[in-house]
């Protein structure tokens, strides 16, 4: 019997959109306000969902301090109170959409899981904007 377990956390981080080969005013044509060559921040809240079989002899999915624990080092003390753009090595190249921070996300807590459970990542940027990743 598969179940799905979710633990949420939250991170702080500036981010600027744009891409190095625009010009700052197509930038601010596609990526409006979230351009701002000064950057800006949101209160990420983050949702990560783990569907796997229950272990007979724990009664659990995951054991929920240990996914409570990988989330913290491996995401949280990563991208909590950076300039995403500037001090995280994935995004010097890659533009830190939502999107992209939960691709980002789901490839560093995916090898840290037993390859017989499924992960999904869903951020919310703001209230009203959220994305999930599932993989592949």
């Amino acid at each position: 019997m598969k179940v799905t377990v979710h633990r949420k956390a939250h991170f702080n981080a500036a981010h600027r959109l744009y891409r190095k080969d625009w010009d700052d005013d197509r930038n601010r044509k596609i990526f409006g306000k979230c351009s701002n060559p000064n950057f800006h921040g949101h209160n990420y809240e983050l949702t990560v969902s783990v569907k796997g079989d229950i272990d007979p002899e724990t009664g659990f999915v995951v054991d929920m301090k240990v996914l409570k624990d990988l989330i913290a080092s491996e995401i949280e003390e990563y991208l909590d109170h950076k300039n995403l753009n500037v001090e995280v090595e994935e995004f010097k190249k890659l533009n830190p959409t939502a999107e992209n921070i939960a691709v980002v996300v789901w490839n560093k807590l995916r090898p840290k899981l037993k390859e017989t459970m499924e992960l999904s990542v869903t951020l919310y940027e703001t209230p009203r904007n959220f994305v999930t990743y599932n993989g592949g």
